[in-house]
């Protein structure tokens, strides 16, 4: 079975669960850097700041960029696919509607993955228990952040759109960034090259567009929302995508957009004290379900265990 279509080892797990803690993070360092900094300013920042980051981290890991024509260009478009545009449509998206809304939104890229997939791969095909389980995950993603989320769908249409945009861009990236791994392109390296030929297009487009010079200075606040924003939820977070990207595929390191709801709570609890009630229970509940379904080796187990196919009998055996 390829890499792309198996069951994920628990390893990678636990690597997906921190990636969500790092994406789930994401949300509130926007919200608070946008109180200071225009959208493509922010996304800006955050890009050129996790470029340098990585760049350390590759140089002091003794590896090198690539001098490959071919390989910058696929840099590119992962990058174009993967940064620019998501980026873009969420900070600009969540200037219209609630996070909480952008929340569901954004956890709807699992769905256009496992569309996508199915017709533009030949080893991440669509199942029935990865749709349903999908569905599930998504049901819990809705009850654990709540109906009134739901109150403003259909108004900021255009904000709306742009989240959703988000997440099908992301999952076309998810598909995009298989390549690396046949191209022989290490996953910290990748991260890398992406996250640099990103900031390449956005700071001419933020310093055109947002005049940055013309602004007031930033408070301390957004600040350290940007710096964490390039640190944790970009630098280390694309350390830790490319890497499951590379061994589980598209489809399964896509699933973190259902965990990262459960990660902003749990944290939101931990951190600002913010009280759990049995909706947060619940929805934890139905997304781990809906995991579990994607997984499949709960359900192969008790059907094997359970409900053992019949052995079919050879010739020889039915004339004997």
């Amino acid at each position: 079975m390829t890499s792309a279509a198996r069951s994920m080892t628990g390893y990678e797990w636990l690597l997906l669960l921190a990636l969500s803690c790092l994406w789930g993070g994401a949300f509130f360092f926007i919200a608070v850097a946008l109180e200071d900094l225009p959208p493509f300013t922010l996304v800006a920042l955050r890009l050129s700041l996790a470029a340098m980051v990585l760049l350390g981290v590759v140089y002091l890991s003794g590896l090198r960029l690539p001098g490959e024509r071919s390989i910058w260009l696929a840099f590119l478009g992962m990058g174009v696919l993967n940064n620019v545009i998501p980026f873009s449509l969420i900070v600009w998206g969540q200037t219209q509607i609630a996070s909480g809304l952008a929340s569901i939104l954004n956890a709807t890229t699992p769905f256009f993955t496992v569309l996508a997939a199915h017709f533009l791969t030949k080893d991440e095909r669509l199942t029935g228990l990865r749709l349903a389980g999908i569905s599930i995950g998504f049901t819990g993603v809705v009850i654990m952040i709540g109906h009134e989320a739901l109150y403003g769908l259909g108004e900021k249409l255009f904000g709306q759109l742009a989240i959703m945009g988000a997440a099908l861009s992301y999952a076309f990236a998810g598909i995009f960034g298989r390549r690396f791994r046949r191209l022989g392109v290490k996953p910290l390296v990748t991260a890398t090259g992406q996250v640099i030929t990103s900031t390449v297009l956005l700071v001419p487009l933020a310093l055109s567009i947002d005049r940055p010079w013309n602004l007031a200075p930033p408070g301390w606040e957004a600040m350290a929302a940007v710096v964490g924003l390039a640190l944790f939820s970009t630098a280390f977070a694309y350390i830790i995508y490319f890497r499951i990207l590379a061994t589980a595929g598209a489809t399964n390191v896509l699933l973190v957009t259902l965990i990262i709801p459960i990660s902003a709570i749990i944290l939101g609890s931990a951190v600002l004290k913010e009280q759990l009630e049995v909706k947060h229970f619940v929805g934890m509940g139905l997304i781990g379900l809906g995991l579990l379904t994607i997984d499949g080796r709960l359900f192969r187990f008790v059907r094997h265990r359970f409900f053992p196919r019949p052995a079919v009998l050879s010739p020889a055996d039915k004339n004997s």
